[in-house]
């Protein structure tokens, strides 16, 4: 009995497998979202960088589509080699979105 626990099964490493897809894609629409939240808060109170913002707006939703095309398609199935990706893509997101954030923030001043 000791060792159904200590040892996940096949079922129980797919569901972790899968939920880790489910938060990484979270976590991409989350940052988008408050990104472009900010981007409108900008246009808002600096109307006359709209065009500069709009663009930045433009670079944003690419970067989304891009990050969720390399979720979805990864190198391979499983194993090293796709945690190696996940990984990379999951720090692409954090390292775009403080570049962007940055980016924004010297706009709104």
């Amino acid at each position: 009995m000791l060792f159904c626990y200590c040892f996940p099964t096949f079922v129980e490493i797919l569901l972790s497998y899968m939920a880790n897809l489910r938060t990484l894609k979270k976590d991409i629409d989350y940052l988008v979202e408050e990104i472009l939240a900010d981007c409108y808060l900008t246009i808002y109170f600096h109307p006359e960088k709209q065009d500069v913002v709009v663009a930045l707006m433009q670079r944003v939703v690419d970067e989304r589509n891009n990050l969720f095309d390399r979720v979805n398609n990864p190198p391979a199935k499983g194993g090293k080699l796709a945690r190696k990706h996940y990984a990379a893509v999951r720090n692409d997101l954090f390292n775009k979105a403080d570049a962007l954030f940055t980016e924004l923030s010297t706009l709104g001043k």
